[in-house]
């Protein structure tokens, strides 16, 4: 008998991966829910959640469709838009409808708060139930509204049969409006439209700082892929030239890069000499010379001559975006706060909701009425409503961020505080962080007046970053230009002229001087002077590394500068400094020392600097700072300083010092008048009463830390 060929099974179809923005995403188990959900959907092979940028990513079959993606997503529960439509918007979107609901929810608890005075202050008969009816009107469609984000969450959820923390939060609100509409159209003497409206702002406040905060990872990502050009001036095989975007660029290309153009690809250098600004990737301000064979960056700026670049990398490909997606995925380590508070939140809500319940059983069994049990309920919820305890924190990030804002420090997240108080070791970038990354030149006395005012002239032609330091030093010294004759700028060598008949230039120096760093050389007829410059450190940066150190934080220096150049500032800050680190090797230095157990303050400037910035457990940057380094720093300080890092670090330790005080008093709070509610000795309106006052009691203890930033 003819044996049966084996079945040899086909291998899978290579998979695909498609990008959704869920703005629903709010905690760990959200996370857990898609990620071991989707999975369940034939054809799904993975699902991976960004929860700082509220995306997934779904790895599936490419037979299916985003449609069939988005109902698989829709179907545990969570709105969802595929990034290539029109989800990039969605994030923002919901940002601006979380900033409403809290304007309406703010507005309605003031005025409803001012109708309540009337009624504490002994209000009766008509003339208080005109009161609570205006408060009705005013209280109902600032619930509809202000309470949609946590209405539709829960609806979603308990859809799907399942639950989160907005469904308690939803039945807390809803219950309280309810009881407080039933005593106003039977004219009762209390309603509680002020707690239920008050609740939902200090819940709005809260999600919306969660909402600024994941914007402002998306902008630092967003600001850097913005460094690469648009497209470029590509050359076909004919040799004509033609504009191609970067979006159409492939490898093997050809592209023309005139000077003063950023790179729109990563390539190879086949034609031509030019000075290349990679700042971006090493944090030096100095251009590094390429030449036919060398490899340079989409991003970079060619500041001399023209070159043609051969394409070797191009989109996602290249360097500058692999930059962009390790602060991406180094920022999810900072949503592991958010992840805690949120279980927090979800057990707290039970159980205040579950206390309540207990109460009007028990009162019900010990004989009293379906009202007088019901009243004791809402009681137990208002009194136990968490707005001291959601003041705790804000209150005093406010106050502190209020007072380091007069020292010249923006603190772009009040939530950072609570890492910058953690932090035991100080990462500091060297160029434009320890330095203030403009060059100096320096022995400018050494030179004549005839002789400053020559190179002047010479300077003020060229663009070149070392020129413009000497014009702008020459400018200080109110030297006046000389007039010089047959000017002119060679790309990659210098500027030529003459005056009064004789040759003179500022040029690249003719003999090595890569020991002495930074230099230019310029020459009059047979006579050559060179011109040094330094970086020099910020004023007080030596004291600056000496009080951090001083209140137990270490320090290191870590640079993409030549170790050799790192010497001096090295000796003069007592630090020891690390060089030759590209944006992976800071970044990867960084994971070194938090496997070490260290929390890690990363201080720096450049574009390079991004991902170390975004892995750090706290970031910094000063104000002369990239845009996206800007963005993904947790604090920015203004001036030429560096003394803001340490008041930053002494204002965050008492910060958190006063913000477990504040959870101490609202605490105490709870555990004094919680058993007060359930047996039935506070009304409604005493616990409303009460819950300010605990509010209030938090507000002024956060007050003192006006001067936090001395």
């Amino acid at each position: 008998m003819a044996s049966q060929p084996a079945l040899v099974e086909a291998p899978p179809a290579e998979a695909k991966e498609s990008l959704f923005a869920v703005p629903g995403i709010h905690c760990a188990g959200c996370i857990s829910k898609i990620e071991n959900g989707l999975p369940q959907t034939p054809g799904i092979r993975s699902a991976r959640v960004n929860m700082s940028a509220k995306r997934v990513a779904i790895s599936h079959d490419p037979a299916l469709t985003p449609p069939e993606l988005k109902a698989a997503i829709v179907a545990l529960g969570f709105d969802a838009e595929p990034l290539a439509d029109r989800g990039q918007d969605v994030a923002a979107a919901e940002g601006r409808a979380l900033v409403r609901a809290l304007a309406v929810a703010g507005f309605a608890a003031m005025n409803i708060m001012l109708l309540s005075v009337s009624i504490w202050s002994g209000a009766e008969g008509a003339t208080r139930t005109m009161f609570h009816w205006l408060s009705a009107l005013i209280a109902l469609p600032a619930v509809a509204y202000a309470g949609r984000p946590f209405f539709r969450s829960a609806w979603a959820a308990l859809r799907q049969g399942r639950t989160n923390m907005d469904v308690p939060i939803s039945i807390g609100v809803l219950l309280t409006t309810a009881m407080s509409l039933f005593e106003t159209l039977r004219g009762g003497e209390h309603a509680w439209f002020d707690g239920a409206v008050m609740l939902l702002f200090f819940l709005l406040a809260g999600r919306c700082l969660d909402s600024m905060m994941r914007a402002r990872a998306r902008a630092g990502v967003a600001a850097l892929l913005k460094q690469t050009a648009p497209g470029a001036l590509v050359l076909d095989a004919g040799g004509r030239s033609g504009w191609t975007a970067a979006s159409a660029l492939r490898p093997g290309m050809r592209m023309i890069v005139a000077a003063g153009e950023r790179l729109a690809a990563d390539g190879r250098v086949v034609e031509g000499e030019s000075g290349i600004d990679l700042a971006f990737l090493t944090g030096e301000s100095a251009p590094v010379r390429v030449r036919a064979g060398d490899v340079v960056q989409a991003g970079a700026m060619n500041v001399e001559g023209p070159i043609t670049v051969e394409v070797t990398a191009a989109g996602a490909d290249t360097v500058i975006a692999d930059i962009a997606r390790l602060m991406e995925e180094a920022g999810q380590g900072k949503s592991r706060h958010v992840q805690i508070a949120d279980r927090a939140a979800r057990y707290y809500a039970p159980c205040v909701h579950l206390l309540a319940a207990l109460s009007f059983a028990g009162w019900m069994i010990a004989g009293a009425g379906a009202h007088q049990a019901l009243l004791i309920a809402v009681a137990v919820l208002l009194i136990t409503c968490p707005c001291a305890l959601g003041l705790a924190v804000p209150a005093a990030q406010i106050v502190a961020c209020g007072a380091l804002m007069r020292r010249g420090v923006l603190v772009k997240d009040g939530s950072a505080l609570e890492r910058l108080a953690e932090v035991s070791e100080a990462l500091f970038d060297k160029t434009g962080t320890l330095t203030l990354g403009r060059p100096v030149p320096q022995g400018l006395d050494r030179l004549g007046r005839e002789d400053q005012s020559i190179l002047l002239a010479l300077a003020r032609v060229s663009r070149h970053p070392l020129s413009d330091a000497l014009r702008q030093g020459l400018e200080a010294r109110q030297v006046a230009p000389a007039s010089l004759d047959r000017i002119r700028e060679i790309p990659g060598e210098g500027v030529f002229a003459d005056h009064d008949g004789v040759a003179v230039s500022l040029a690249r120096p003719r003999s090595v001087v890569s020991l002495f760093g930074l230099a230019s050389e310029y020459r009059s007829g047979e006579r050559a002077v060179l011109l040094h410059f330094t970086d020099a450190l910020r004023p007080d940066a030596v004291e600056t590394l000496r009080e951090l150190r001083s209140i137990g934080l270490k320090t290191l220096i870590a640079s993409g500068d030549r170790p050799e150049a790192l010497e001096e500032i090295a000796r003069a800050t007592g630090t020891t400094a690390v060089g030759h680190l590209r944006p992976a090797d800071k970044l990867a230095l960084v994971g070194r020392l938090q496997a070490r157990g260290e929390k890690v303050l990363m201080v720096g400037d450049g574009l390079n600097d991004g991902p170390a910035l975004a892995a750090g457990h706290a970031s910094m940057a000063p104000a002369s700072a990239s845009d996206a380094s800007q963005l993904t720093a947790d604090a920015v300080f203004l001036g030429d300083r560096l003394a803001p890092v340490a008041v930053t670090v002494r204002a965050a330790r008492r910060t958190i010092a006063v913000v477990k005080q504040n959870f101490a008093l609202a605490i105490g709070y709870n555990v004094l008048a919680v058993p007060l509610a359930v047996a039935g000795k506070v009304t409604p309106l005493v616990a409303a009463i009460a819950m300010s006052t605990s509010s209030l009691i938090v507000i002024a203890n956060a007050l003192r830390l006006k001067g936090a930033a001395k």
